[in-house]
């Protein structure tokens, strides 16, 4: 039986019930009445729960899975915050922390023009970078729209004397090139009136005339315009949950219905949550901020690990929005052992750039990009389509798999030996993933092991190793 059918028979007993309510008050000495009204109501009751659990569970249907199952192959994607806070360089929380209007913040919007920004050269040097999808930031919590919405005027068409939509520029781009587009998507907003104030977006001067049910609906009609107007969408990645986590009574972001509504117009979009708390129902992948899934070093991710796909995102630098000052890049080599650290944890690597305001991406981001692609072209084999091995992370390293191969992805350019457990008959090939050189090695049967000898000239980012059962 379907929900509409269970809600169907809901208002029926409803009726049922007050009808005999009714003609039992006429009857109350009839004790068959006042029996039939007992077992009325408790159907009446049992019924209504089970409706309510019904619209709590979620089925997600084979081609959702199948998009799970595609994304988790994927391991590395590109996370993009651009807005109209890139013009003013200070990142992406500048409207919340830069003791400033939203009068006067939205004045950015009127000489934003990026004349550089070209979604095809975007594409081609993520693309080139080995990353197989994007995260762009459709709308941020400052309120402004990174496409054409109908639903305001707030948005890169109407309010900029750029008039170009963005978001179906990347679209085609992405499409063309076959890297999959996926879209951020803020639930808070420090602009909107309708908003609830949560605990950011306090000093902005709005007048606010809170209403969630319209709020709820501006929503749900932004994200359909994004499902059915900007080609195959991937993924939706929500953010803001938390803003409503110091509330003396629970706020009710009813995600669950907001889930069903999106799975009711594309199944098989996946839908992830930054809300730093267990999966809601209705998600399809679990998200970790700024640590891999099981590590909480910056007090955002200590939530438990799920059964669903896992995301690690994490800064190219140390903001998310561009902030002219940050110049603090992680190495080309610590990204590398990034990407393989969460592959070893059968993670993906959400790796984020904030685009300048002109729509160039930084030239050191792009160095960056550049030298994860010549990694990744020989070494891709052991990132793409591998999960956790049963070798937990060591001083020199760590392992992924896939199929018969164990890969191990060797960190310590000092290191010259290496010996892991090994059960199993004696490898049919142990060899250096990027150039096929055959690799020294001993298999202990006795002591289940196997010790391999490591060249001196190797890779120093990532040296790895494949080994075929």
């Amino acid at each position: 039986m379907n929900r509409k059918l269970f809600l169907s028979a809901l208002i029926f007993f409803s009726f049922l019930f007050k009808f005999f309510s009714h003609f039992c008050g006429r009857l109350q000495k009839c004790i068959i009445f006042a029996r039939m009204k007992r077992i009325l109501l408790t159907s009446f009751v049992c019924l209504a729960a089970l409706v309510s659990a019904m619209a709590q569970t979620y089925t997600p249907t084979e081609s959702n899975l199948e998009a799970r199952r595609q994304f988790e192959d994927f391991r590395f994607g590109i996370f993009i915050h651009w807005g109209i806070y890139s013009e003013f360089a200070q990142g992406e929380w500048y409207l919340n922390s830069g003791n400033l209007t939203h009068e006067e913040y939205s004045k950015a919007a009127s000489c934003f023009y990026p004349i550089r920004f070209d979604a095809q050269a975007w594409v081609r040097a993520i693309k080139d970078s080995g990353a197989r999808y994007i995260t762009f930031t459709s709308r941020h919590h400052d309120g402004f729209s990174m496409f054409h919405t109908r639903q305001s005027s707030y948005n890169i068409v109407d309010a900029t004397p750029f008039r170009r939509d963005v978001l179906r520029e990347l679209s085609d781009a992405c499409a063309e090139q076959g890297v999959k587009l996926h879209l951020y998507y803020s639930i808070l907003d420090w602009m909107r009136p309708d908003y609830p104030l949560g605990r950011t977006g306090h000093n902005t001067g709005r007048t606010l005339t809170p209403s969630y049910d319209s709020y709820f609906r501006f929503m749900q009609a932004q994200v359909h315009e994004l499902l059915t107007r900007y080609g195959d969408i991937g993924a939706l990645w929500f953010d803001g949950y938390w803003d409503h986590d110091s509330d003396s009574t629970a706020f009710d972001w009813r995600m669950p219905e907001f889930y069903s509504y999106i799975h009711s117009l594309k199944p098989n979009c996946l839908i992830g949550n930054n809300h730093h708390i267990t999966p809601i129902t209705g998600e399809d992948f679990q998200m970790f901020e700024r640590d891999l899934p099981g590590e909480n070093s910056a007090g955002l991710s200590g939530q438990e690990i799920s059964h669903l796909p896992l995301e690690m995102c994490q800064t190219m630098n140390g903001m998310w929005g561009y902030k002219v000052a940050d110049q603090n890049y992680k190495s080309t080599a610590e990204l590398i052992r990034l990407i393989a650290r969460a592959a070893a944890k059968s993670s993906n690597l959400l790796l984020n750039i904030g685009p300048q305001p002109n729509g160039e991406l930084p030239a050191t981001a792009l160095d960056r990009l550049q030298g994860i692609g010549r990694w990744m072209r020989a070494n891709g084999k052991s990132i793409y389509g591998t999960r956790a091995a049963d070798i937990p992370e060591a001083a020199w390293g760590v392992a992924t798999q896939r199929d018969r191969s164990l890969f191990l992805h060797v960190f310590d350019a000092a290191v010259s030996t290496i010996e892991i457990p090994w059960t199993t008959a004696k490898p049919r090939s142990v060899k250096a993933l990027a150039t096929g050189a055959p690799i020294t090695f001993e298999h202990n049967r006795r002591a289940k092991s196997l010790r391999l000898q490591l060249p001196a000239d190797r890779d120093e980012a990532d040296f790895v190793i494949e080994i075929v059962r």
